[in-house]
């Protein structure tokens, strides 16, 4: 039994006290390390942690181990350390290896956060993968343009989300991206056309996928940062076979164990999956609760009894499709909020105030919704984004 569970930046994302509650209703010990006053906290975060440590700055590593070392004083060996946010996971990797905690290590990191390395391990069971190469200097960049043609996608080889990501369409784009930051390497690769999926889930400590499903987004997160568009992604019932092939080729892949797990695909025109990146830890935003509503599941319960006792007795029928709208607030649309609700108030199940940084992909307002239909869900959407004149 894992009972002392080390929680980094336990207050955000907001709602992600759902996962630190359950732990401790499973029996761990959930020690919080964060950047916030304790009396700051939102009373549901303090209620789910037995116990709250604040430092100045979480990049301030001696000062998370010395908070470790103060837990192990106090409760003894910790045997979990976790945020399920991947800024923080070189972080986890490092006081992992420090403290000896199960869990991915620094030596292993890198092939889950490096988008360089990503591609090797996915072109290592088999999967089509664009063209991609770090460029650490602008005559590299320009070699591998004259390759792959453009527009080329650059970006952080160990980026987060879609952030300083970029279309490139010509030579000039690309000398200016190196001007503006010539130390950096980037990440370039091929542009890919093709609809954005997600292979989405949960493994339990073998490996073997505890819970499973998939989602269609409505255009990349790219795009939807990049130009500010509305954002619609909804679950599917069914996984398509290919793509849950390739997810499952993935998995085994990355060793992924006692984890959530982001899988991002392109399906393209010829019918291949094309993966873009794997991310393990939560899809982003509200995607956990979406997970829950399409199944009448609780995927955050199953989490922290696989991490506590190691192992979850998860049923689950995929018995809806869930989607997620994003609204702007620079927007003005067709149908107002109370218009939204009255509409299709039976279909909305949660209505959320997205904080700012996390506002570019999801939009400022969101609603999370189902219906067992696609065609009915896909008209709530359609309700809920239609512009104004």
């Amino acid at each position: 039994m894992a009972e002392n569970l080390v929680i980094l930046s336990p207050h955000f994302p907001p709602h992600y006290h759902r996962f630190w509650i359950q732990a401790k209703r499973a029996g761990g010990r959930t020690l919080g390390i964060g950047d916030t006053p304790e009396e700051a906290l939102a009373p549901e975060v303090r209620e789910a942690l037995t116990d709250y440590r604040a430092v100045g700055d979480l990049h301030d590593y001696d000062a998370l181990l010395r908070t470790c070392g103060g837990y192990i004083q106090r409760f003894g060996r910790i045997e979990r350390l976790e945020s399920l946010n991947e800024y923080w996971l070189d972080t986890e990797a490092r006081l992992r290896d420090d403290f000896n905690i199960p869990g991915p290590r620094t030596a292993e990191i890198g092939r889950v956060r490096r988008k360089s390395r990503m591609k090797e391990v996915f072109r290592a069971a088999g999967l089509p993968t664009a063209p991609g190469r770090l460029a650490h200097t602008l005559e590299e960049a320009l070699a591998f343009a004259a390759e792959a043609g453009f527009p080329l996608i650059a970006k952080p080889d160990a980026g987060v989300g879609a952030r300083d990501t970029h279309r490139l369409e010509s030579e000039a784009q690309l000398a200016a991206l190196f001007a503006a930051r010539p130390a950096e390497p980037w990440f370039l690769e091929a542009f890919v056309s093709g609809a954005l999926h997600s292979f989405d889930g949960l493994a339990d400590r073998q490996g073997r996928p505890l819970f499973t499903t998939a989602h269609v987004f409505s255009q990349g997160i790219l795009e939807t940062v990049r130009e500010g568009r509305d954002l619609f992604y909804y679950s599917l019932r069914d996984i398509p076979p290919g793509l849950e092939d390739a997810g499952l080729r993935a998995l085994s892949a990355f060793a992924v164990r006692e984890r959530f797990f982001h899988i991002e695909f392109f399906h393209t025109a010829d019918g291949a999956w094309v993966p873009l990146e794997i991310n393990l830890r939560p899809p982003g935003g509200w995607t956990t609760d979406m997970f829950n509503y399409s199944a009448d599941a609780d995927v955050y319960r199953a989490w922290a009894e696989l991490l506590v006792r190691g192992e979850s007795d998860l049923r689950y029928e995929r018995r809806y499709h869930s989607g997620w709208c994003g609204r702007r607030r620079e927007r003005r649309y067709a149908h107002t909020h109370n218009d939204v609700i009255s509409r299709w108030g039976h279909h909305i199940l949660l209505v959320e105030t997205v904080p700012p940084v996390l506002s570019g992909p999801l939009g400022d307002t969101g609603y999370l919704f189902r219906s067992p239909s696609l065609e009915q869900l896909r008209d709530i959407a359609r309700f809920i984004l239609q512009p104004a004149g």
